[in-house]
């Protein structure tokens, strides 16, 4: 029993410690992606102009932005403005989770650029995004 509890916890840390090489690799992957696309060269300061873009919310003609549910502190928890359910906080340097698997990441951006911009995001804007939150 002590064996088992002893490597659980070998496993974990060796999880932990791996966690921002996988993020680093995740986001490599998608940029690689972009740039195949003809994206690129990725500018963390475009990226943080469109996070806090007003765009017209569809059917509602409310303004929004990404900032308007994920903050524009991205190492603060954020919420979803109609939902109201909780959004752990964007800034990997805080919640380690996130930007550690690709299709994580295009099922996020996917939804989002829909859901606040009425498109799906270009492969520029999804490159500088993630150079943004990797900034934060």
């Amino acid at each position: 029993m002590y064996i088992q509890h002893l490597i659980a916890i070998v496993v974990g840390l060796l999880a932990i410690v791996a966690l921002p090489e996988a993020r680093a690799d995740a986001v490599a992957d998608a940029q690689a992606g972009y740039q195949a696309q003809g994206a690129g060269p990725f500018d963390a300061q475009a990226g943080a102009r469109r996070w806090t873009e007003n765009h017209t919310e569809a059917g509602t003609d409310k303004q929004i932005s990404c900032a308007s549910c994920h903050r524009q502190d991205l190492r603060q928890p954020g919420q979803h403005v109609r939902t109201l359910k909780p959004i752990e906080p964007m800034s990997p340097a805080v919640n380690p989770q996130r930007l550690t698997d690709v299709k994580k990441i295009e099922k996020w951006f996917l939804r989002n650029c829909k859901g606040t911009w009425g498109r799906e995001c270009t492969a520029q804007e999804k490159g500088d995004f993630l150079v943004y939150i990797q900034s934060q």
